[in-house]
């Protein structure tokens, strides 16, 4: 059971106290660097290493600081032919996607670099795949993703929509509470005090007039979650309410054989800790065993350490309950809030590739050496989607996708397609 709330009116943070509070909480910010604040999709145990923490250069003791290396710009121009099979993708099942982010576009202050060639893409009366893979080559350029030491290979996982049993009561088999956002959880946007920090967001509460991290997994799901009030559902197990927080968004069939959909609302802001990769330490699995499938096996061979395991990690998602509106084939609404499109959306790191736009990605088919090369549209985001050439995969919803999804730890490498102006200088 969650501990009572402080009985403390809350003040209100002004932008001094604010400015206080950043500088406190940007030191265990960097002290927690490098560690991942959410998982990939599929509980990957090994993750690339934290881009904002590469090491500055160190000296001997008496000699001058030696400068570090430049690093490379994320961005290098390209050409289309170096697109691999470029000319092979079928273009029209990117076209929907790519309507989805231009409805995105139309109400962001970048509306006017994207205006033109959104119209013209709406304007196309049934395209072939050659006409629009005229119309991107008229209207855009590719950008060859590059890491910082001037490699462009990256990780490539994958994620899904998983479908959960639950009710609205509970009772047997539905014991495991789906959490809505707790009132008393604080979320404090470290941009709007030093504009250094944009997109950096931490999670805490008051105790007193104090802000303290707020409660782990272990203290969150401890004790009678229906005297909490925010229980959205009631599901039948706790390993899928993992997982579900791990993908971020699923679908629950409720006993009258209705459906609706969970998605991700917020987190209690602690980092994430991968099981997989527990297990793995610990040498109750193997490392190419430590798949979101093998951790379901493990799972069930070892009920009464499955708690223990799970509170772990101390990372903990909260939901919100959406309307299903587009059938099977319409997915989950992704962080540019347009609904994402199974196998042409992709999550990014917005720090590097714009929200909406148009990635070619060339990688390979989950666990095999098949390619995978087609045109995708960054539409979504993730806390463990760090660096440059980074992409998690949507797979759709399904069990086929989940497969797809958990087996899916590739290399590969990635070209973003910008509009005269969007490019940088």
């Amino acid at each position: 059971m969650l501990k009572s709330q402080s009985r403390t009116p809350r003040k209100a943070l002004t932008a001094r106290s604010l400015g206080a509070l950043a500088a406190t909480l940007l030191t265990l910010l960097l002290t927690a660097c490098g560690t991942k604040s959410e998982a990939p999709k599929g509980d990957c145990p090994v993750c690339p290493t934290c881009p904002v923490c590469e090491p500055g250069a160190t000296a001997r003791p008496g000699e001058p600081a030696q400068p570090a290396t430049p690093a490379f710009k994320p961005l290098q121009p390209a050409r289309w032919s170096d697109l691999p099979a470029w000319s092979d993708d079928d273009l029209r099942a990117a076209l929907p996607a790519f309507l989805q982010s231009c409805r995105a576009f139309a109400k962001r202050p970048q509306w006017s670099l994207w205006r033109t060639a959104c119209e013209q893409a709406q304007a196309l009366p049934s395209p072939s795949s050659t006409a629009l893979r005229s119309f991107f080559e008229s209207h855009f350029q590719p950008w060859l993703l590059t890491n910082p030491d001037g490699s462009s290979d990256g990780l490539v996982t994958g994620y899904y929509e998983p479908l959960l049993r639950g009710s609205r009561t509970r009772g047997t088999p539905y014991l495991e509470a789906v959490l809505g956002v707790p009132p008393d959880l604080l979320r404090i946007d470290l941009g709007a005090v030093q504009p250094e920090l944009k997109n950096l967001r931490l999670r805490g509460r008051l105790q007193g007039n104090k802000v303290v991290p707020y409660y782990t997994r272990a203290e969150i799901t401890k004790g009678d979650q229906s005297k909490s009030g925010r229980v959205l559902l009631w599901v039948d197990d706790p390993v899928e309410l993992f997982f579900l927080q791990i993908q971020g968004s699923g679908r629950v069939r409720l006993p009258d054989g209705s459906m609706t959909r969970l998605a991700f609302a917020d987190q209690n802001g602690h980092p994430y800790q991968s099981i997989g990769k527990l297990l793995v330490e610990r040498g109750e699995m193997s490392l190419d065993q430590a798949s979101m499938q093998g951790i379901k096996q493990w799972a069930r061979a070892n009920p009464t350490r499955l708690s223990e395991l799970l509170n772990a990690n101390p990372r903990y998602v909260f939901f919100s309950e959406q309307a299903i509106k587009g059938g099977d084939g319409e997915g989950p609404s992704g962080a540019l809030s347009v609904p994402l499109t199974p196998e042409r959306s992709i999550a990014v790191d917005p720090r590097h590739v714009p929200l909406g736009a148009p990635v070619f990605l060339s990688t390979t088919r989950p666990s095999t050496s098949t390619p995978l090369r087609r045109l995708m549209l960054a539409q979504d985001t993730g806390s463990a989607i760090r660096g440059v050439v980074r992409a998690d995969f949507f797979w759709g919803f399904g069990e086929q996708a989940a497969t797809e999804a958990g087996r899916m730890k590739q290399q590969g490498k990635m070209w973003v397609l910008l509009p005269p102006g969007a490019a940088p200088e």
